[in-house]
């Protein structure tokens, strides 16, 4: 157990030091070319889920998502227990993460973000359909081609980043961290909560059509 709860702690802050980072990066180099930032942000994302997936799957599952734990769990897949555990961990993990970040990048290890555009109904609803679609993917790839999880999550999550006006935040522990960053992926903490109720609202979806898809 002490293995799974590291792999996910550790998964998840990396994955933090990624979206972060690469969010903190392209604003530097893209001299205010926001099109250009997130593209290298989606990109960044991309490519670190998937070395998290393929190196950290067959220790822990790489959920790396409370969402995705727990739509695990209404599968009977993991116990709640564990659930919890793991959510804990991704919590944790996705807050040092970002300021393991800002230490990098030489910046106030605190921060509270003041990005304040994050929100409203139409956000609301593409992180619906973001944690919904994020969930068919991989219940989907686990059915049809497991070894094939890794390079489907990223690819969707690299696209979701761009399709989604919200760009795609899919995941309750990202969502928080990225409330305690001051940057190009932060979200003011006021507009966290209904974020994450949307993500919740998605796993209740997928928990009642995805297994008439992929039994």
């Amino acid at each position: 157990m002490t293995a799974k709860l590291l792999s996910e702690g550790l998964g998840t802050a990396l994955l933090l030091i990624a979206v972060v980072g690469s969010g903190i990066m392209g604003e530097t180099l893209a001299s205010g070319n926001v099109a250009i930032t997130l593209l290298a942000n989606a990109i960044a994302t991309g490519c670190m889920l998937y070395v998290l997936i393929t190196t950290l799957a067959p220790v822990s599952g790489a959920h790396f998502n409370p969402a995705v734990t727990l739509a695990f769990a209404l599968r009977g897949d993991i116990p709640p227990g564990r659930a919890m555990q793991f959510v804990i961990v991704q919590v944790i993990g996705g807050l040092l993460g970002v300021w393991v970040t800002h230490v990098m990048f030489d910046q106030e290890i605190w921060q509270i973000s003041t990005t304040v555009h994050r929100t409203g109904p139409a956000q609301w609803v593409s992180e619906i359909i973001a944690t919904f679609g994020l969930l068919f993917v991989i219940f989907g790839g686990l059915k049809s081609r497991e070894e094939a999880v890794p390079t489907l999550v990223a690819l969707y999550i690299t696209g979701a980043y761009l399709y989604t006006s919200s760009t795609s935040f899919a995941n309750p522990a990202v969502t928080i961290a990225r409330g305690f960053s001051d940057s190009f992926a932060g979200i003011y903490p006021g507009h966290i909560a209904m974020f994450i109720v949307m993500q919740m609202i998605a796993v209740g979806l997928a928990a009642f059509v995805l297994p008439k898809l992929f039994r």
